[in-house]
């Protein structure tokens, strides 16, 4: 079988990318239906369809396709109830994207750690935070430092793992905060049997295409609340107020998803499991053949969590392994294999350095010896054993 090109990889290198989308569905079935009939701008039957089925996958009572992920976080903060100069709680080991949305929403992250064996957002130093470092100030949740409004938890399930959602849930509701959670890495991930994405009172997706299903770009809301739900179509088009006349109430934003980008969500959804099996197959081959590795920690999953592996991701101890984390990329990249670390810690951050600073140890260390992984769904065995005998030469 002929290696794909990771995408921008020079004509003629064979690289093994790091996740691409899988197109082997009825993808041009649907978008050439799209193409036939003009239903290719932000509104058409596919878009009713995605939002249906996705709905349905999950068991949400809602969705609502939006045109990306950041997009679904920022109006579900605003459906949240975060106002301008609040502070919103965000783990500060994920994607840049969940803090940008709470500065669009004009409110200030607060970033608090990983917890060590799963790498999710940490819920006892949630509690730890809220009971030391906040007061109720004439009924009000307030930070004792900057003196601003408490006003949500947004938690992010990363690398397809999710977060102990329960306890999370369980400290914001003792403070009367709501969760938000951005699914977007572990859709068909689970916790507890329940499906991440139906966690948390509002939650938020990303089809952007290195994602374990893509329409290109694209996002959606997951409620159970109808207010919610309707206002969110309200606000993702543009908060028109009338059918017929131009008249508007509200500030709303052009948010809605193309029904070319929904049509290929169908039929990316009606792949996901196979999807799944994959990933999972490809953790098992890489948890395999690490597990006696000094120095290299497998990616890990909770008794009570089923993983989907979006990114498998190793913690690389340079002391015992004789390498770092980066040197490693390195060696990957001589051999034309796409890997990445994890994200620069978000309390480090330049582009949020006026947030309220924290010390994160944990995803300090992740940010340090995480690598991640060739893990698309169509990686082949044999692109996978040349990637595993990259990481193991001359070390036995």
């Amino acid at each position: 079988m002929t290696e794909k090109l990771a995408p921008g990889a020079p004509p003629g290198q064979s690289t093994i990318p790091l996740a691409i989308p899988e197109l082997r569905g009825n993808e041009w079935e649907y978008v050439q239906e799209c193409l036939s009939t003009g239903w290719v701008s932000s509104a058409g039957p596919f878009v009713d369809r995605f939002e249906r089925e996705t709905a349905a996958y999950l068991g949400a009572k809602h969705a609502v396709a939006v045109v990306n992920g950041t997009a679904a976080i920022h109006v579900a903060l605003l459906l949240a109830g975060v106002q301008r100069d609040d502070e919103v709680i965000v783990p500060s080991i994920t994607f840049i994207a969940p803090a940008n949305a709470v500065r669009y929403a004009g409110a200030w992250p607060i970033f608090i750690d990983a917890e060590p064996d799963y790498w999710q957002l940490d819920s006892q130093k949630v509690a730890q935070f809220l009971q030391d470092e906040c007061k109720v100030t004439n009924g009000t949740l307030r930070n004792k430092t900057t003196g601003r409004r408490i006003s949500a938890v947004l938690t992010v399930h990363i690398l397809g793992h999710p977060c102990d959602s329960g306890a999370i849930r369980e400290v914001a509701a003792n403070y009367g905060l709501p969760v938000i959670g951005d699914a977007t890495e572990s859709l068909g991930a689970r916790y507890k049997e329940k499906p991440v994405g139906t966690l948390e009172s509002l939650s938020c997706l990303s089809f952007n295409g290195n994602k374990i299903m893509t329409t290109g770009g694209g996002g959606m809301i997951l409620t159970d609340n109808d207010e919610w739900a309707a206002k969110a179509r309200y606000l993702t088009t543009q908060a028109k107020n009338d059918p017929l006349e131009y008249i508007h109430n509200e500030v709303g934003f052009n948010y809605r998803m193309p029904n070319v980008l929904a049509a290929i969500g169908c039929a990316q959804l009606e792949q996901l499991e196979s999807f799944v099996v994959a990933k999972r197959r490809i953790a098992q081959r890489y948890a395999d053949a690490f597990a006696e590795i000094p120095g290299i920690t497998v990616m890990p999953q909770a008794s009570w969590a089923f993983s989907t592996y979006w990114l498998y991701t190793i913690l690389v101890d340079e002391s015992k392994f004789g390498m770092s984390s980066r040197s490693l990329i390195r060696r990957l990249i001589d051999q034309q294999i796409q890997s990445r670390p994890l994200w620069q810690p978000l309390h480090r951050s330049l582009a949020h350095a006026e947030s309220a600073r924290r010390e994160c140890p944990v995803a300090d260390r992740l940010y340090q010896q995480a690598v991640s992984l060739p893990s698309s769904t169509g990686l082949t065995e044999g692109q996978q054993q040349k990637v595993i005998n990259a990481i193991i030469t001359g070390l036995r």
